[in-house]
């Protein structure tokens, strides 16, 4: 039976929650959630990898049980949410560590790798986009050009929107929990959650202006990558994970018959592959 700890830390006056499982002097592997959810996504995945590896899964500031402090309080950027979780991981003292990054966490921790490229021992990458292949129709096109209107904005903080993105490319939705959607759209729902997520998606075009920092990123530091995605994705579609191969030759690539979420119904599938892409890359 593994033991997963629930913590809190102070950053920059901003009480920050994570998970930690593992053996504290086992390599580290840093879970990235990505919106509308928080590290609730990796309530599985964090057992299965903690008997080999120690395991740290922060929430944000305004997800999950992190603080929220209103936007009035707050500028949420992608820098500052990458600037408080680089602040966490020091303050627990995390001197190297593997990141695995989706949706949201993908332009966190890669802000993080970035510019700090000799911290990062590995990366997974698991729906979490990095290039404009990956970008699908629609939606992800205006939130990648900066113009989402006020409707789009207010359409991706609703259930229907949140439950989308856990049955959208899933063959089978009996595999998927209610409970998903139910316990991120309560946090959304709590007062001035929401506005931060639309904040937080308002601001998404700057990840795509720094898509070229990070292809460079990977070509001079040829980083070990795993990229397991959910194929089926709308939002971060298939060729994302693909483009990869293009600045990491080395990169290895597998992609799975669901959607956004895949760990909802490929949880075996991913941590096996993650396991092994550990075990080769960050032995012991």
């Amino acid at each position: 039976m593994v033991t997963v700890h629930h913590r809190y830390a102070t950053v920059a006056g901003h009480r920050l929650f994570y998970r930690e499982a593992g053996p504290a002097g086992a390599p580290t592997i840093v879970l990235l959630h990505g919106f509308p959810t928080s590290s609730h996504m990796f309530r599985h995945l964090i057992p299965a990898l903690a008997d080999r590896y120690h395991v740290v899964a922060p929430d944000y500031l305004g997800a999950g049980a992190s603080d929220a402090p209103s936007v009035e309080e707050f500028a949420y950027t992608f820098d500052a949410l990458a600037e408080l979780t680089l602040g966490l991981l020091d303050q627990i003292g995390l001197g190297r560590f593997a990141l695995y990054i989706q949706d949201f966490g993908a332009p966190v921790g890669l802000r993080i790798a970035a510019a700090n490229p000799e911290r990062v021992t590995a990366i997974v990458t698991q729906n979490g986009n990095a290039y404009v292949e990956g970008l699908g129709a629609g939606l992800p096109q205006k939130l990648a050009a900066g113009t989402l209107t006020g409707d789009d904005l207010r359409g991706m903080v609703t259930l229907e929107a949140t439950k989308a993105q856990y049955l959208d490319g899933v063959l089978d939705p009996s595999l998927v929990s209610p409970d998903v959607w139910i316990h991120d759209q309560a946090l959304l729902d709590r007062p001035g959650a929401a506005e931060i997520q639309m904040a937080l998606l308002a601001d998404y075009h700057h990840n795509v202006g720094l898509y070229p920092k990070f292809h460079e990123y990977f070509r001079t530091g040829q980083v070990p990558l795993l990229a397991v995605w959910g194929g089926n994705d709308e939002i971060f579609v298939a060729d994302g994970a693909r483009a990869y191969a293009r600045d990491l030759p080395d990169a290895e690539v597998h992609l799975l018959d669901s959607g956004h979420f895949a760990l909802e119904t490929h949880l075996d599938a991913i941590a096996g592959y993650v396991r092994g892409f550990l075990g080769r890359v960050m032995p012991d």
